[in-house]
């Protein structure tokens, strides 16, 4: 079979999803291994590129966990987690917005710009688009959100923008700004915006029966059977929050939330314009 067949085959396949989610709007956490990796990260930007040119209106919510440790680190600033969360001091909080809403959304925006599409870097304090409190004090100004203002990420996706968004806050109870939680941002996000699907990149499978057993995949779950996967201690570890994230997002209106591998290149694409798909749904 030639190739030219083979990909005349692979177009004919994603019409009927192009279809179905041009016009609807498309929230990716992006973050893990396809942000670290070079080859990674150019294959979910051309992806999110490809997406938006198909007519589907994609954005964009990071994190930078990794970039935030190493500029921590040459600072010399020690870092410290509690439940999974960085605790976050003043001199902390300085390095998370440099990093987050400086450098690293800075970085990507170019990066989709020069690989051809138009990416628009926004950061959760602009236009109010993320309010928060803090979350407990214990992990200092790690904030939760209170309120959503998706207005400006709707103004850059009706421009044709790609919106591209980091996750710092406004706060509203005394502080000027709180770090959030990434996914945590992304679903809420995808809330406020009616999106019809969430995709959280991530660095597993999916969600896994045994942890060590990547066939174990679970590629559906409803939200209803997730408290027995819990009491059963297949939900575990960092993937409580994600999941917990996934059916807040399901239960408030997204349609469904993919906790999807990222270090599988394109698994974006095979996940939307395919029949195949690629890690965990997530729906009601």
């Amino acid at each position: 079979m030639s190739s030219h067949f083979e990909r005349a085959q692979v177009l004919a396949e994603a019409l009927p999803y192009i279809q179905n989610y041009s016009g609807k709007t498309v929230v990716v956490k992006y973050g893990g291994n396809a942000m670290v990796s070079p080859d990674l990260r150019n294959a979910v930007i051309s992806d999110i590129i490809l997406l938006s040119l198909v007519g589907i209106r994609v954005a964009v919510v990071h994190g930078g966990g990794p970039e935030i440790t190493e500029m921590l680190t040459r600072l010399q600033v020690p870092s410290h987690f509690i439940d999974g969360l960085r605790v976050t001091d003043e001199a902390t909080m300085d390095v998370v917005q440099q990093v987050l809403c400086g450098k690293v959304n800075k970085d990507l925006v170019s990066m989709i710009n020069r690989q051809g599409g138009q990416a628009l870097g926004l950061c959760g304090m602009d236009a109010g688009l993320f309010q928060a409190k803090q979350l407990a004090p214990k992990y200092g100004l790690v904030g939760e959100i209170v309120e959503v203002d998706p207005t400006i990420v709707q103004d850059a996706l009706d421009l044709g923008y790609i919106p591209v968004v980091s996750t710092v806050a406004m706060g509203v109870d005394g502080n000027p700004a709180y770090n959030i939680n990434a996914d945590t941002a992304a679903a809420k996000l995808a809330v406020a915006m009616r999106a019809e699907k969430l995709l959280l990149l991530t660095d597993v499978p999916g969600l896994l029966r045994d942890a060590n057993d990547a066939s174990t995949m679970i590629p559906l779950v409803h939200a209803s059977e997730i408290p027995g996967l819990e009491m059963d201690g297949v939900i575990q570890g960092g993937m409580i929050p994600k999941i917990q994230c996934a059916v807040e997002a399901v239960r408030s209106g997204v349609h469904n939330t993919v906790i999807l591998d990222g270090r599988i290149p394109h698994s974006v694409l095979i996940e939307l314009l395919s029949d195949e798909g690629a890690g965990t749904m997530l729906t009601l």
